[in-house]
């Protein structure tokens, strides 16, 4: 077991697995996020024409360890209260990977860890990065698990230590090289290797210390020319693997290339999930208007019907969202949503012309309100329409027809008595949505968060939001959090 403190050891072997020295990388964290959580333990096994050197020691995170993590790794607060801080030992940390292909299992995870770390420094890393899940699906592609657990049971690994414990987790890994080259020759090996690192060529105006900080975890990507004009925004369970896509030579179409000559940055921000990065993708689109995304519909206020009873007619007004809660007293009479007034007009125009309702009592035409003098609509004497506009249909029978019509159109009365959440995430750090009348108010990591964003998130009603919170609340219903 590690103590407080750096710990080496030193063996004597050949590096037979690539032509480049190699640095077997695993931590320990707080956390799941770089941004937050901290680093709690460290081992590194150097691999290269020298030989094997093994280098490991706990680290104190400066903040506390949550319970799902200590039972886990076996690290608590009392461990690392006396190890030196991730501050004291980064030179010593830089020294032993600089110059080397970082390998990690889920390597973009203690990558990302560690630039995260060396950034609040002020020192610049960057490597070369080999993960292991990725060869291993490479190389055994039938297999299905490419866990290190999973590696461990298949090529029947000898764990030197505890599991889930920096050095020999990282320990591992050069002994799932050794099962590999059992089973494949040295040059295959190699050529996988070769082909996992291989990167596409970066466009001109892209800092290419940029891209290396792409994480492999999902959420939304946005490109923008020098002028910042907003040129594309994307979402991915992969941000890193679907940004590179845009870069290979063969996924380039025409339109694609132009748009890669004017990109000059790349911003992105990760989500907890596929929700999370959907909803955030509908905000990014509808907020930044990118030129290469499909060009959306035209941007208007969405809208729902509301009937209104008029000399004994229910007559259709459409009414623009600006929140909902303007229009929940009366929800048996309010129909849609709608993207924009065009469609709940183009509703109204399919209604009139295939059923036999009036066009003057659904308000397309003779003016507002309806008026049951002002004569015959435009569709009554050919006999589009059945005539209660004339009195030849009774109002009543229309507005039955009408509720009748529009009953699978009925917009949805919110189901909860208040604002509820939606949880997404690993368990030791969900990240909660917070959402309220078919709003989406915010994110929180922690419930004391809750009366802070009740009290400043405005609640804007957004039509595609509505359908992507309509969706997930109905597929998770058992699993909505009431406040």
């Amino acid at each position: 077991m590690s103590t407080g403190h750096p710990r080496i050891e030193s063996a004597q072997a050949m590096n037979p697995y690539y032509n480049e020295p190699l640095v077997f990388v695993d931590l320990e964290t707080t956390g799941a996020t770089p941004a937050s959580d901290r680093i709690t333990e460290v081992g590194i096994v150097q691999v290269d024409a020298d030989g094997v050197r093994t280098w490991s020691s706990l680290v104190n995170p400066q903040q506390p360890i949550p319970p799902f993590i200590q039972r886990l790794t076996g690290i608590d607060d009392a461990m690392v209260a006396s190890a030196p801080t991730f501050a004291e030992l980064a030179e010593t940390v830089l020294a032993k990977l600089q110059g080397r292909v970082f390998v990690a299992h889920n390597a973009r995870f203690d990558y990302g860890f560690l630039k995260q770390e060396f950034q609040r420094l002020g020192l610049r890393f960057s490597a070369p990065v080999l993960c292991t899940v990725k060869l291993s699906r490479k190389l055994y592609p039938n297999e299905f698990k490419h866990s290190l657990d999973a590696l461990v049971a298949r090529h029947g690994l000898t764990v030197d230590g505890e599991r889930h414990r920096a050095l020999s987790d990282a320990r591992l890994l050069p002994a799932f090289l050794d099962a590999a080259l059992r089973d494949h020759p040295a040059a295959a090996l190699q050529q996988a290797i070769a082909e996992l690192l291989r990167q596409p060529r970066i466009p001109a105006g892209v800092d290419p210390a940029v891209v290396d900080e792409l994480p492999e975890t999902g959420g939304c990507y946005t490109f923008y020319a020098a002028d910042g004009a907003p040129l594309l925004v994307g979402r991915s369970p992969n941000l890193r693997k679907r940004v590179l896509q845009h870069f290979a030579a063969d996924a380039r179409k025409p339109r694609e290339l132009e748009m890669l000559a004017r990109l000059a940055r790349i911003d992105w921000q990760e989500a907890s999930g596929d929700f999370g990065a959907m909803v955030d993708e509908a905000r990014l689109i509808r907020t930044l208007k990118p030129a290469y995304n499909p060009r959306p519909k035209k941007s208007t206020a969405a809208c729902v019907l509301q009937l209104h009873e008029h000399d004994g007619a229910l007559v259709p007004a459409i009414v623009e969202l600006a929140a909902l809660g303007e229009v929940e007293p009366r929800c048996d009479f309010v129909f849609g949503p709608f993207r924009a007034r065009r469609d709940a007009q183009r509703l109204l125009e399919k209604l009139a012309d295939g059923t036999g309702l009036c066009r003057k009592v659904l308000g397309l035409e003779g003016g507002a309100p309806y008026a049951a003098t002002s004569g015959p609509c435009s569709a009554q004497p050919p006999g589009r329409c059945r005539g209660a506009c004339v009195g030849r249909e009774p109002l009543a029978t229309h507005n039955a027809r009408l509720l009748s019509l529009l009953a699978k159109h009925r917009f949805a009365e919110w189901p909860y008595s208040g604002p509820v959440g939606l949880s997404e995430g690993p368990d030791w750090a969900p990240e909660i949505h917070v959402i309220d009348r078919w709003c989406h108010l915010g994110r929180i990591r922690s419930i004391d968060e809750l009366p802070g964003l009740l009290a400043e998130a405005p609640r804007e009603f957004d039509y595609d939001a509505y359908k992507l919170i309509a969706f997930e609340l109905k597929r998770r219903a058992g699993q909505v959090l009431r406040f």
